[in-house]
C-alpha cells in the first residue's frame, strides 16, 4: 500500500515537474516577446526602419488595434476591452487544456506552452496600451506578409503543431486498430 502511494506521490510530482518546465518555457517566449517590442518602441518607433535581407526581411514599428492581420481596427475602447476579455478566456482555456493533457504528449504540450505565451504576450499589449506592437515584416517581391511580432509567431507555430498532432494522431489511431477503416 506504501510503495503505491509513493509511486502515484513520484507520478504527481514528475508530471508536474515537466508542467513547469514547459510553463517555464512559455515564460522565455513571453519575455522575449516583451523585450523586443520594447526594442521596437524604442528603435522603431518614429519611422525608423531596419533592413536586415534585402527584399525578405526587415523591422519596422506598427501599431495593430484589431485581430489577426489587422482586421476589426475600428471598433475604438469597446474592441480593446473585448479582445482582452476574449484572450483571457482564450489564455484560461489553453491553461485548462495545458493541465488537462496527458505527460506523454509533449508536442500537444509544448503547443499550449508555445499559445499561452503568445496570448499572454499579446494580451499585454493590449491591456496596457490598447493596441499589438508589431515590426517584424516578411515578403517576397510583391507579396507582403502581415506585420507580426514574436508572440503572433508563437501562436501561429502552436496552433499549427497541435492541428497536426489532432491530425496525425487520429490517423495513426486509426492505423493501429484492427479493422479499422483509414479516411485517406
Amino acid at each position: 500500500m506504501e510503495t503505491s502511494i509513493n509511486n502515484s506521490s513520484d507520478n504527481v510530482r514528475l508530471r508536474f515537474a515537466w508542467r513547469a518546465g514547459y510553463l517555464l518555457a512559455a515564460l522565455g517566449i513571453y519575455i522575449a516577446d516583451q523585450v523586443s517590442k520594447a526594442w521596437a518602441v524604442r528603435t522603431l518607433r518614429f519611422g525608423d526602419e531596419r533592413v536586415l535581407i534585402p527584399g525578405f526581411f526587415k523591422f519596422v514599428y506598427t501599431e495593430n488595434p484589431g485581430i489577426a492581420f489587422g482586421q476589426l481596427q475600428d471598433g475604438g475602447s469597446f474592441n480593446r476591452w473585448f479582445f482582452v476579455v476574449l484572450a483571457v478566456a482564450a489564455a484560461i482555456g489553453v491553461f485548462y487544456y495545458f493541465l488537462r493533457t496527458p505527460r506523454n504528449e509533449d508536442r500537444v504540450l509544448g503547443a499550449c506552452a508555445l499559445m499561452l505565451a503568445g496570448i499572454v504576450g499579446n494580451l499585454t499589449d493590449r491591456a496596457r496600451l490598447g493596441y499589438v506592437v508589431d515590426f517584424i515584416v516578411l515578403h517576397a517581391g510583391e507579396y507582403h506578409w502581415p506585420t507580426f511580432n514574436i508572440a503572433d509567431a508563437s501562436i501561429t507555430i502552436g496552433a499549427l503543431l497541435l492541428a497536426s498532432d489532432i491530425i496525425f494522431s487520429h490517423r495513426s489511431k486509426t492505423q493501429d486498430v484492427p479493422g479499422a477503416v483509414s479516411d485517406r
